[in-house]
């Protein structure tokens, strides 16, 4: 069988926020949600004040973020 490949949730674009990496459908920067899980926040405050965001969203782009992290540091 063969393996599908995915598409990232991340999407870096010049032509969408100047390049800025955003959720993939929208103009929502990645950089929102971690500055709101730093400062102590929940996802779904995040979702809330974001509704083009979804969960499944949220969670592939901090999967996609942890073994980008991981790939790095091995």
């Amino acid at each position: 069988m063969a393996k599908t490949v995915t598409e990232s949730v991340i999407l870096v674009d010049p032509e969408i926020m100047h390049g800025t990496p955003c959720f993939r459908g929208t103009r929502v920067p990645l950089k929102n949600l971690t500055d709101y899980l730093e400062g102590g926040e929940s996802i779904d405050e995040f979702l809330w004040q974001f509704p083009t965001v979804s969960r499944e969203q949220v969670i592939a782009a901090l999967e996609e973020m942890r073994h980008l992290l991981i790939a790095r540091v091995s």
